[in-house]
């Protein structure tokens, strides 16, 4: 099985790339999350890979981040749902959003989401209420004051209930806080996604 490819982005669309890995091209699927991620077409990346074994094909799904993919993966598990609807799940909304929406109930929120059904939303909400990454999303109130230290304990245990060994997610959290600062503005979320980016890299 593909787990992740390194070369050079050969073509880039909305929904697909073709990476050049030395003079082979694999098309790869991507969500918009991921899409928008990448650099232009020649530039070198490394993503991640699903892949997706039918009887008629062999499909290659990409991902930026971990986080990326395990909500992939734990959208596919769900009955009726798919890789390509995983996919316009994963367009349609950010992943730490996504969560978010989850962990509320907001079947609203959800079935805003293009090709996302009620029923399919309820769906989502019912089966991964309780299986997703524990990433808490209590997000600084507006206005308020950021504990750094604090700050920094929540990435890192967030980026550690991700699936991150310890010492690397404590890097990408300084990283992360080191280039956002730790004022109010920063934010968990914030910090939490350039962790994110940090470790994608």
């Amino acid at each position: 099985m593909i787990a992740s490819l390194r070369g050079k982005i050969l073509e880039k669309h909305p929904n697909r790339i073709v990476v050049d890995v030395n003079g082979v091209g694999y098309e790869v699927f991507v969500p918009l999350s991921t899409f928008y991620g990448l650099g232009e077409a020649g530039s070198e990346i490394s993503v991640r890979i699903h892949t997706h074994v039918r009887e008629d094909a062999l499909l290659l799904y990409g991902f930026v981040t971990l986080l990326e993919q395990d909500l992939f993966e734990r959208l596919i598990g769900i009955g009726g749902i798919g890789p390509k609807l995983a996919l316009a799940v994963l367009s349609g909304i950010e992943p730490m959003e996504l969560i978010g929406a989850i962990e509320r109930g907001d079947v609203a929120r959800l079935t805003a989401i293009p090709g996302v059904g009620k029923k399919t939303s309820e769906r989502i909400v019912l089966e991964l209420k309780d299986r997703l990454p524990r990433a808490r999303l209590a997000a600084v109130a507006a206005g308020g004051a950021t504990d750094a230290p604090a700050l920094r304990d929540d990435v890192v245990s967030a980026l550690v209930n991700l699936g991150y060994h310890r010492p690397l997610a404590e890097k990408a959290a300084d990283a992360a806080i080191t280039m956002l600062g730790s004022s109010s503005d920063a934010g968990f979320e914030r910090v939490l996604k350039q962790a994110l980016r940090e470790l994608a890299k």
